[in-house]
């Protein structure tokens, strides 16, 4: 019969409460991993089957500190920062490319065109939606989750369970990164609104040269045409822009927790 003490309890416990609550914190603020049409349960799971697979192979040892403690408060605090830090810096890309839908869609007069997005629970117009779509796919295609899973377990040693967390230098580059959210916007929604300036510099000269035309009823269907030409003619020249934001991506995520490499296993 295997018998157990409290206390050998208390320290088995406290052994993965720390490594569980940084991954979790990761995987609820993570793209793909943290959507929540992602049932609770599994993402429980995964949380719980990481650690297990995690602690045994750290370098340094996880500290005893009773979480109930101010101590406690305070590294549980960091592990949840470090965590969400990891899982934000790749939300800001998808977000990124559902601003430059959103952009496309109000150029072309998609406005009102909305669908409702499981990745944040939210209402997004149709080529939001739609370039979300491909992020996700891209995302998948070059085994992102896989990296970010792989960098949480390795971050326990580069950035051991302690009081200090994410220096301020690190929490500033952060901040300054949420600023990718409307340059890959912009680069993503570029081809298409220029040619939507155009048409609408044209129909503007066609306006004034025939006052008697229905700018309307011609406009909206030219636009909405020409819209989705140039959307059709450059969606193959997107996989390779967002991959490039992705791996840009995981590039900060290294330094957020000091890795040179990822070790894949």
């Amino acid at each position: 019969m295997i018998s157990i003490t409290t206390a050998e309890f208390n320290t088995l416990l406290i052994t993965f409460f720390w490594p569980l609550t940084r991954i979790l914190s990761m995987i609820a603020s993570a793209p793909i991993l943290g959507n929540p049409s992602f049932p609770v349960r599994a993402k429980l799971g995964l949380a719980l089957m990481i650690t297990i697979l995690v602690v045994p192979t750290l370098e340094q040892p996880v500290p005893q500190i009773d979480p109930n403690s101010g101590l406690g408060l305070l590294v549980l605090m960091q592990q949840i920062m470090i965590g969400a830090a990891i899982g934000f810096v790749m939300r800001i890309i998808f977000v990124a490319v559902e601003m430059a839908g959103e952009i496309i869609g109000l150029q072309m007069g998609l406005g009102f065109a909305i669908f409702f997005d499981p990745q944040n629970s939210a209402q997004v117009p149709l080529i939001g939606r739609f370039l979300g779509v491909i992020a996700s796919l891209a995302f998948i295609a070059i085994d992102g989750h896989l990296i970010m899973i792989a960098l949480i377990s390795q971050s326990f040693n580069t950035l051991p369970i302690a009081p200090a967390g994410l220096s301020e230098s690190t929490l500033t580059v952060l901040a300054n990164w949420g600023g990718e959210i409307f340059k890959a916007g912009l680069q993503l929604s570029l081809p298409v609104l220029t040619a939507l300036l155009i048409t609408n510099l044209a129909l503007g000269i066609l306006t004034r040269a025939a006052p008697q035309l229905n700018i309307f009823a011609v406009g909206f269907p030219l636009t909405l045409s020409i819209g989705f030409l140039i959307l059709a003619l450059s969606i193959s020249h997107y996989a390779p822009v967002l991959e490039h934001f992705i791996l840009e991506g995981l590039y900060l995520m290294m330094a957020l927790v000091n890795l040179d490499e990822i070790i894949m296993p």
